[in-house]
């Protein structure tokens, strides 16, 4: 068999009647850019002084500024139920701070990102929406010491079995001052085999699941290794005896625990989807188990990072239930967003600064962001091109910084990708002024937006401008309307 399969692939005859193979692109691999996918950190020094231009962000140096301490301290676990609110004009990067603080928190530190508007989107109370985003945003560190086996790999025996379709295996691992030779089990020879461990690797392995770590290779048996990758990782062979009590360290969301209890699926109800409402007995049950582990030592509480964009979008009973959550001992920092002004609370008659309640502002610390300038908003659109992957002259830049100033940084940031299509259209490799003008004159901004409809407002449905006379005639039948009423009054 194997001399005719030789024999066939040295004939490239053979080749000719073989069918074509169309190639499959692998769309899994390619990366999607989003609004905020240049930003990689807040831009801050040693001394958490920002930096003018650096990982992403640009300018709002005061804000950044404020943001780092922010950092600092929930880092150190000094912040723990606060809130913070960011207000500022729309297009000032408000948003992209919150990114940033959530980039430089690390893996560890749980942070949840949700928009106001979710609340009411979602198939169950408000205040239950509310009470699942603040138990996301609180981690639980737990500790626990567990049973392994460590040492390095001397020989490993694997045989098909006589009785069974299944394989038999034997391992002999030793340390500097012991040898012992183990059993396998089915779930262990198919890790073996899928890691690819054999002897001279130093392996742990898990007694209570029989789960298989690999360490690295071992020193003493370097010489054997001739090719080695780069990722290749020598480690000393283990000291003592073979088996160990090790501490370790798992990290998990209030939420999580709160989901598996809860469900009679347990864990596997994370991955499917169906959370719905969690009764409150279920939650004071695990807070009491929590405060058990902690009085221990066996776990502490790490305080996340909770971001509300959009805060005005809530409504009273919203904001009463911050009010007390993040006053609580175990709440995680709160960070808010609000483009607002002085406005209605919604849902209210009541008029407010950044349209929150007065006794919710009195508990915030607030940061506020300033327009960009001009010089700004060009190192912006010089760092959304390299994101984009965008070839644009300096004079088309110069262009788009002016455009990006006398309307939006939004709309600017928009016209680079349209632009850039539109040069590929003429097979240029490079966007220039004409591109840009062409990108403009298609795609119109707000204030244009707002002059057509007023020049045509005639031609659209529902439009409810109207001219000062006919405002004025009604204002004068209203009040006659008025006066009438009250003669029949009296």
């Amino acid at each position: 068999m194997y001399r005719r399969a030789c024999s066939f692939f040295s004939k490239p005859s053979s080749f000719l009647s073989l069918p074509k193979i169309q190639e499959v692109k692998d769309l899994s691999r390619i990366e999607r850019i989003g609004a905020h996918s240049h930003i990689r950190g807040l831009g801050l020094d040693e001394s958490l002084d920002p930096r003018t231009n650096s990982q992403g962000m640009v300018g709002q140096i005061e804000a950044r500024k404020a943001a780092g301490i922010i950092l600092k301290l929930i880092k150190e676990g000094s912040l723990a139920g606060r809130a913070v609110l960011i207000g500022g004009q729309p297009g000032t990067g408000k948003t992209a701070i919150a990114m940033a603080m959530a980039k430089s928190l690390g893996e560890d530190v749980p942070f949840t990102m949700m928009a106001g508007s979710e609340i009411f989107s979602l198939e169950m109370s408000k205040t239950e929406a509310l009470t699942q985003a603040f138990r996301r945003s609180i981690g639980v560190r737990i500790k626990e010491e567990t049973d392994i086996i460590e040492g390095e790999v001397v020989e490993i025996e694997i045989d098909k079995s006589v009785t069974s379709n299944g394989k038999t295996g034997k391992i002999v691992l030793k340390t500097t001052d012991i040898e012992t030779q183990y059993d396998l089990g089915q779930k262990m020879i198919e890790a073996i085999i899928k890691d690819k461990i054999v002897a001279g690797d130093v392996i742990t392995i898990d007694k209570s699941s029989g789960r298989i770590t690999k360490l690295g290779k071992s020193f003493a048996r370097s010489s054997e290794f001739d090719a080695m990758g780069g990722d290749a990782r020598f480690v000393q062979c283990p000291e003592g005896e073979l088996q160990k009590r090790k501490e370790v360290v798992h990290t998990v969301t209030l939420h999580e625990i709160d989901v598996i209890n809860s469900r009679q699926q347990g864990f596997l109800a994370l991955f499917s989807g169906d959370v719905g409402e969690i009764k409150g007995e279920v939650r004071e049950q695990i807070d009491t188990k929590v405060a058990e582990w902690r009085e221990d030592g066996r776990a502490e509480i790490v305080p996340g990072v909770l971001f509300i964009d959009e805060v005005h979008m809530l409504d009273l009973e919203c904001f009463a239930f911050i009010n007390r959550a993040i006053e609580s001992e175990t709440a995680p920092v709160v960070i808010m967003a609000t483009n607002r002004g002085i406005t209605k609370i919604r849902g209210t008659n009541q008029i407010s600064p950044h349209g929150l309640p007065l006794d919710l502002l009195d508990r915030l610390l607030i940061i506020t962001t300033k327009p960009y300038t001009t010089e700004e908003i060009k190192q912006i659109l010089v760092i959304r091109c390299e994101e984009e992957d965008v070839e644009m002259d300096d004079e088309a830049k110069d262009l788009l910084t002016k455009i990006g100033a006398e309307t939006s940084l939004r709309y600017a940031i928009h016209l680079i990708t349209a632009a850039n299509l539109i040069a590929q259209k003429r097979k240029a490799t490079e966007v220039e002024m004409d591109d840009i003008s062409t990108a403009y004159s298609l795609f119109i901004d707000i204030e244009r937006s707002k002059s057509f409809l007023k020049d045509y407002e005639k031609d659209f449905m529902f439009s409810e401008i109207e001219d000062d006379n006919n405002l004025l005639n009604d204002k004068v039948e209203k009040n006659e309307i008025k006066e009438k009423k009250e003669m029949d009054l009296d």
